[in-house]
């Protein structure tokens, strides 16, 4: 279904069925890739792509999602529970300062970014392409930042205000089920990550 058509009583039973889903996954990495890959498959302006200037040449439209959570030593901010990103960077490590993740880091605050292309500011980290269209949202755990959720599209103009709104929903939910599942001492086991992909704060393609 299209989310140009979805209307908001839709838009809610799939984030409410995404939640209880996530709420039996007994691991905290997969309870976070349970709770936003269906909303991802509905978020966003689905026609987008259809418009003049949306992809440039050689783009193909795609979707990618997950959660940047932040490393115990707050160095970095490690890509857990990730939809479309290559295999390769499952356990992207981005600059605990890089990019927009860095600015969500400091200010604690949600981000928009229509079109990417209007922000000088935006770095590339996905090795695939640089996309033309995100939305970030933090986690924050009693005045704690754990990290921030991130939907991304290739074309441009895909994400709006209604799909932030959304986002920052998903990230209470993933706030509450990162501590419920365990999320902080897995984290502590798991980091440094054996195949940690590391990448430049200036991005793979710096502008």
């Amino acid at each position: 279904m299209s989310s140009a058509t979805l209307d908001a009583r839709a838009l809610l039973d799939v984030i409410e069925r995404a939640a209880s889903l996530a709420a039996q996954v007994d691991h905290p990495e997969e309870a976070i890739r349970v709770l936003l890959a269906a909303p991802l498959e509905v978020i966003g302006d689905r026609e987008a792509y259809l418009r003049p200037g949306a992809l440039k040449e050689g783009e193909r439209h795609f979707f990618v999602g997950g959660c940047f959570i932040t490393t115990p030593d707050t160095r970095y901010h490690m890509l857990i529970g990730n939809t479309g990103f290559p295999p390769e960077q499952r356990r992207l490590m981005v600059p605990i300062e890089g990019g927009h993740p860095g600015t969500v880091f400091r200010t604690r605050a949600p981000i928009l970014l229509a079109n990417t292309d209007e922000h000088g500011s935006f770095k590339q980290y996905l090795k695939s392409s640089r996309m033309g269209s995100s939305i970030y949202a933090p986690m924050i755990w009693r005045s704690q930042f754990m990290g921030l959720l991130i939907f991304a599209a290739q074309a441009r103009h895909t994400m709006r205000e209604l799909d932030l709104a959304v986002l920052r929903v998903l990230a209470q939910h993933a706030t509450s089920l990162w501590v419920a599942h365990g999320g902080p001492q897995w984290l502590a086991a798991e980091y440094p990550p054996k195949d940690g992909f590391y990448v430049e704060t200036g991005g793979l393609n710096p502008r």
